[in-house]
C-alpha cells in the first residue's frame, strides 16, 4: 500500500471519512474553477478550522507538526480546500501567539465560528508590490476618520476571497511618521469588490482573485500590529515554520498522486501480458522511485517540524529539497502513464497541475537560496578559515535586511523585483 495510509488520525481525530468526502468533490469544483463551498462545509463540520484556537480561549492550540499532518490530509483529499483552511488555521495560529486581535472582535469571532465556516486570511500582495516577501511597503492606505479607519486600495491572490468572513489587509497609514499594519475588514463591509482575476493552471478552485478596497470604513481598534513603517518588513527566516507546513500540503497532492498511479498500474491488463503491469519489474522499479521521492520528502517536513522548528536554515532545506521532490514525483507518474496519465479520467492530471504550485508559495525559491547561501558564506567566515571576501558577494548584503524598505531605499536590482507579481 502507498505512502498515503500512514496519516489517517491527528491529534486523535480520524480523517479518514473527511479526505474521502473533500476527494469526492475535488475534480468538479476544480473543472468549474468554483468556490469548495461544500469542502469549507465538510471541514467545517469536523470542527477541524478552529484546531489551532490558543487553550485561553478554549481550543486545542494545535503544535505545528500536528497541523501539516492535518493539512497533508486534507491536500490528499482536495488541495484549495486545504489551502483555504490553512489561511484560517494561521490567522488562529497567530492569535495564539501574539494576542493582538481586539478581544472583543475575537469573541465574536470564535462565537461565530460556532456556527458556520468563518474563513479567515491575510491581503498582503499587491500589483505593483509583488509579495511582501520581497521587501517594500504596502501602496494600499489607511486613512483616519471620525469613527476609525477608511481602506483604499487592491489587494491580489487572496486566497479564498468569496467565502472569507474577514480580510486580513495589510496598509500603510497616512500619518507623520507613518505606520503599517493588518486591519480587520469584514467581508460584508462596503466598498470591497473581488476581481475575478485567478485564472491559474492548478488549485484552480481556492478563488484566489484580486480584491479591491474603496474607502471601507474599519473600526479605530480593529488593526493588527501596527507599528512603525522603517520596522515594518518581512522576515522570511521567521517565517520558515510556517512555509514548511504549507509544503506539506503539497505532499498530500503527490500521496494522492501517488495513489492514482499504483491503482491504474495493479488494474491495467494488456492483452498481451495477461497479467498487471504492476508486475512488471519496469512498474516495480519505478513505484520504487515515486515511493522515495515521497517518502523522502515527508521524512523531511515532519522531521524538521518536529526536531529543528527553532532552526530558520533547517527549515528552508527541508522545504526547498521536500517542494523539488514532490514535483518530481508527480511528474514521474505523469509521464510514465503517458495518455492516461494526462487524462482527466484518472484523475493524475489535476495532481501534477496542482504540484505545480509547490514552490510558487512567498518566499519562492530564489530568495530562500539567498538566504542559505549568505549563511554559508557567514558560518566561513565566521570560523575564520578564509579572510576578508572581495569582488561581487562583499557587494551582496543579506536580502532579508531590505525588506520592509521603502522603494528607493533599496539597491536596484532589489527595487527591480519587487514590482513582479507573484502569489503570496
Amino acid at each position: 500500500m502507498p505512502s498515503t495510509t500512514t496519516v489517517s488520525h491527528v491529534a486523535g481525530i480520524d480523517l479518514a471519512g473527511v479526505v474521502e468526502r473533500l476527494a469526492a468533490g475535488a475534480p468538479t469544483a476544480d473543472a468549474a474553477a468554483a468556490f469548495p463551498h461544500a469542502g469549507i462545509r465538510v471541514v467545517h463540520e469536523a470542527g477541524l478550522l478552529e484546531l489551532t484556537v490558543a487553550e485561553r480561549y478554549g481550543g486545542r492550540e494545535l503544535a505545528l507538526g500536528d497541523v501539516a499532518r492535518l493539512i497533508a490530509a486534507l491536500g490528499r483529499g482536495d488541495p484549495s480546500v486545504a489551502l483555504i483552511s490553512l489561511m484560517t488555521l494561521f490567522a488562529h495560529q497567530q492569535q495564539a501567539q501574539r494576542s493582538q486581535w481586539p478581544e472583543a472582535l475575537y469573541a465574536r469571532v470564535l462565537a461565530e465560528s460556532r456556527r458556520a465556516p468563518v474563513l479567515l486570511n491575510a491581503a498582503r500582495a499587491e500589483p505593483e508590490l509583488g509579495s511582501p516577501a520581497r521587501g517594500g511597503l504596502p501602496q494600499t492606505r489607511a486613512r483616519r476618520t471620525a469613527h476609525g479607519w477608511s481602506i483604499s486600495g487592491t489587494k491580489c491572490f487572496v486566497t479564498g476571497c468569496e467565502g472569507l468572513a474577514y480580510f486580513l489587509v495589510w496598509a500603510s497609514t497616512d500619518e507623520t511618521p507613518q505606520r503599517v499594519g493588518t486591519f480587520i475588514v469584514p467581508a460584508g463591509a462596503q466598498g470591497i469588490r473581488i476581481v475575478e482575476t485567478w485564472k491559474s493552471l492548478g488549485l484552480r478552485a481556492t478563488g484566489s482573485h484580486d480584491v479591491a478596497f474603496d474607502a471601507v470604513e474599519v473600526g479605530c481598534d480593529d488593526v493588527i500590529g501596527l507599528t512603525s513603517a522603517d520596522v515594518a518588513g518581512q522576515d522570511n527566516r521567521a517565517h520558515a515554520a510556517s512555509t514548511l507546513v504549507l509544503t506539506a500540503l503539497y505532499l498530500g497532492v503527490a500521496e494522492a498522486a501517488q495513489e492514482v498511479f499504483l491503482g491504474f498500474a495493479e488494474g491495467r491488463v494488456p492483452a498481451n501480458l495477461g497479467y498487471p503491469i504492476a508486475r512488471t519489474e519496469r512498474f516495480i522499479t519505478l513505484a520504487g522511485e515515486i515511493d522515495l521521492l515521497v517518502g523522502g520528502a515527508r521524512q523531511l517536513i515532519f522531521d524538521a517540524l518536529d526536531h529543528a522548528a527553532d532552526e530558520p536554515e533547517k527549515l528552508l532545506r527541508a522545504r526547498l529539497l521536500a517542494g523539488r521532490q514532490l514535483r518530481q514525483a508527480v511528474q514521474l507518474a505523469v509521464g510514465t502513464l503517458g495518455n492516461p496519465g494526462l487524462s482527466a479520467s484518472t484523475g493524475l492530471e489535476r495532481h501534477f497541475r496542482d504540484i505545480q504550485s509547490v514552490l510558487v508559495h512567498a518566499p519562492q525559491e530564489d530568495t530562500l537560496i539567498a538566504i542559505l547561501g549568505r549563511t554559508a558564506f557567514a558560518r566561513t567566515d565566521a570560523a575564520g578559515s578564509q579572510g576578508p571576501r572581495h569582488g561581487p558577494n562583499a557587494a551582496l548584503p543579506d536580502a532579508t535586511a531590505f525588506v520592509g524598505l521603502p522603494q528607493a531605499s533599496r539597491p536596484p536590482l532589489e527595487a527591480a523585483t519587487a514590482a513582479i507579481r507573484i502569489p503570496s
